[in-house]
């Protein structure tokens, strides 16, 4: 079985501050979850302060309504002045120890007997592992079953000559968004390897 998954961010060169999961994985089921602490001081303001975040993430979560949204997304001018209120009545906004719940689930949530050997894959997946591994604590906390790495998607491409791949549409820095596009980069991918061997 194998799972598309992707997840946004901040990071500082030191620590991966988890912003949002998504995953995708084969047999149709998906996730997606935010943390609840982005709404809280000092995660809330480092992210607040971060341009990048605030014009290509943070638009993209479910925000509250009022001033801060605009058709469903972050207007410029709230970007640059670097605030944003978190909906926490959505059902994909919770905390931590849910969204360490939530994935294990998910990734474990096949029967071993029917698909055993769950892969996870990711674009650029280094820092998405680690983002995904440290809501389980250090690499040993792994739950049973689940993957101690993942697979590359951007190094099949390069392994595969660097081919061009279906442009993603929309959502662009939605954790959800992106795995899904995972999921269609790796069947583009299965295919160009297919027609190679």
């Amino acid at each position: 079985m194998r799972i598309y998954y992707d997840t946004e961010f901040l990071e500082d060169g030191k620590t991966i501050e988890l912003i949002s999961i998504g995953m995708v994985a084969e047999d149709g089921r998906e996730l997606y979850a935010v943390n609840e602490d982005i709404s809280k001081d000092p995660l809330h303001e480092r992210i607040c302060k971060h341009q990048w975040l605030m014009e290509n993430v943070v638009p993209h979560l479910p925000l509250a309504t009022g001033a801060t949204r605009s058709h469903g997304r972050v207007p410029m001018s709230m970007a640059y002045r670097g605030f944003f209120n978190l909906d926490m009545t959505s059902n994909a906004v919770m905390p931590l120890r849910m969204i360490r719940n939530a994935v294990r689930d998910f990734v474990l949530g096949t029967d071993p007997d029917v698909l055993p050997d769950v892969e996870l894959w990711a674009w650029y997946g280094a820092y998405d592992h680690v983002a995904l591994a440290q809501l389980f604590g250090r690499m040993i906390n792994l739950p049973e079953g689940m993957p101690m790495w993942t697979n590359d998607l951007r190094q099949e491409c390069a392994r595969l000559g660097n081919p061009p791949l279906p442009e993603q549409p929309d959502g662009v820095h939605n954790a959800l968004a992106d795995a899904r596009h995972n999921l269609v980069r790796a069947q583009a991918l299965e295919a160009l390897a297919a027609k190679e061997g």
